[in-house]
């Protein structure tokens, strides 16, 4: 049995997210499908993370197994021959060892959301960013929130359908910036709460358009309340933007 590592680029505007499911079209489902040409049986593939339905990836991991010694550029060029009209592309792939898994081995995940800050509208990247035309202080959002590095209980974020066994993880670091009219929040840990980014955004949106103060956040993480905090934030604007491993 060979083991197979690639990297994968998608727009998830159109899928019903990564897994799999019956009678609804996902990541997952299509990459599979591209492989049964090259292994002549059905291959499972297993990915970093899960992403909701909406959410995009720049650097999404997985792998799987096939019986076949096949080579790495032959199955790339195979996957992004089936994938040609459909809006998900494999930017690598390589061998690797057995003990290699894409979801368990990863030491680290790297999120960004993205905040169109106008008033006019989206139109090239429309399903691509959250469109909030109130003006955002990213300065405040920033400085607020510092106060989620490290290890926390992240229930204020922690959306009701989390299957998480703790609500306790470590944010690695976080940054909000702007470029443009562009707002970019980026926060990495080695794994996060369902839909924990997507409530934070939605929370920050809050320091930033000076409703709440730095106090009021921090006061939230402290509280482990979600009915506390702000909206959860809509899926177009996250992206997987890279998984780290050893």
């Amino acid at each position: 049995m060979y083991r197979y590592k690639i990297i994968v680029e998608y727009d998830g505007s159109p899928f019903a997210g990564w897994q799999r499911q019956n009678g609804l079209d996902t990541i997952q489902q299509r990459l599979e499908e591209t492989l049964l040409s090259l292994s002549k049986k059905p291959v499972i593939l297993y990915g970093a993370g899960r992403t909701d339905a909406g959410v995009h990836a720049l650097r999404q991991t997985a792998h799987f197994d096939m019986e076949r010694d096949i080579d790495c550029f032959r199955v790339l060029e195979c996957m992004n021959a089936h994938l040609l009209n459909i809006p998900i592309g494999v930017l690598s792939v390589e061998k690797v060892t057995e003990d290699f898994d894409a979801r368990f081995s990863a030491i680290e995940r790297t999120y960004i959301y993205k905040i169109l800050n106008r008033r006019t509208k989206p139109c090239i990247d429309a399903q691509k960013v959250w469109h909030v035309i109130q003006k955002l202080d990213e300065g405040k959002m920033n400085t607020a929130a510092q106060c989620l590095v490290g290890k926390h209980d992240f229930s204020s974020f922690r959306a009701a359908g989390c299957q998480s066994k703790s609500p306790i993880k470590t944010a690695n670091n976080i940054a909000v910036e702007r470029k443009g009219d562009i707002i970019f929040l980026e926060i990495s840990a080695k794994s996060f709460l369902y839909h924990q980014v997507r409530n934070i955004v939605g929370s920050l949106v809050l320091v930033g358009i000076e409703k709440w103060s730095r106090e009021n956040f921090e006061d939230l993480l402290i509280q482990k309340d979600r009915k506390k905090a702000g909206i959860t934030a809509p899926a177009c604007g996250l992206y997987l933007s890279n998984v780290i491993y050893p």
